[in-house]
């Protein structure tokens, strides 16, 4: 498959590059800094730079970059800075995930594009009415107020749920939530689930970069975990030692 991803050079979008690439995957990356990338990618005949703003492509470029592509996965975030959080693009995630989308189906794809969203736990799946605390209400309530980009995770998943919806002829879609974020060297063992069992907000679990990397590969390749998910926002944990055991 061919494969556009969006946020390749962030922490997460590393793994998930890595991960497609072992997979024999060809990759075209849009990124602004390609100097960040590692040089083993750049001599890999399945790997392309597209050296570029996601937002300052034109209709015309984003249509051509992801013309070829089967899939397409965003692992856009802001950066943790006082400009990354309060500064501009605000809707860098939601407005990367409504053009893509257009260009997807500007393209007329003959058969249906996956798209990959990374989102987080704080963002609730409205389409399960999944039931939260009135503390983590009142937390959210606050988190909207104070940080712009907790708002554009939450828009753009909403975009994938109401404006492309389930039975789009051009795109399915699965918005891939992980908990709290944490840096391994390997692949472990890992859960999925349709909604949170933990508090996001004050009983958040972990999951290891890689292993959303890997989860979200295996979305892309194979045929039965996507029909599994597609139309979904699972949440990804590490499997406790417990659960090991």
């Amino acid at each position: 498959m061919t494969v556009l991803v969006v946020g390749a050079s962030g922490a997460t979008g590393r793994h998930l590059v890595e991960q497609l690439l072992i997979q024999k995957h060809k990759v075209k990356a849009i990124v602004r800094s390609p100097e960040k990338l590692p040089e083993s990618w750049r001599n890999n005949d399945n790997f392309q730079i597209i050296s570029a703003s996601i937002l300052e492509l034109s209709d015309r470029e984003m249509s051509e970059y992801s013309r070829d592509c089967q899939a397409i996965v965003s692992c856009l975030g802001h950066n943790l800075t006082w400009k990354g959080i309060y500064g501009q693009p605000r809707k860098l995630v939601t407005d990367a995930t409504r053009r893509l989308c257009d260009a997807i189906k500007a393209n007329k794809p003959e058969q249906a594009v996956r798209f990959v969203l990374m989102n987080t736990t704080g963002n609730r799946n409205r389409d399960l009415n999944e039931p939260i605390s009135f503390a983590q209400k009142c937390v959210i309530a606050l988190l909207r107020l104070l940080l712009p980009p907790h708002v554009d995770n939450e828009t753009a998943a909403d975009y994938l749920r109401t404006k492309i919806g389930q039975n789009n002829e051009c795109i399915e879609w699965t918005a891939v939530r992980p908990d709290g974020l944490t840096n391994e060297n390997e692949v472990t063992d890992y859960e999925i689930h349709p909604s949170p069992t933990k508090s996001a907000i004050f009983n958040a679990g972990k999951i290891s970069r890689i292993n959303v990397g890997h989860f979200m590969a295996n979305l892309i390749s194979d045929d039965d975990l996507w029909k599994k998910w597609k139309g979904q926002m699972p949440v990804i944990y590490n499997k406790s030692s417990v659960d090991k055991k």
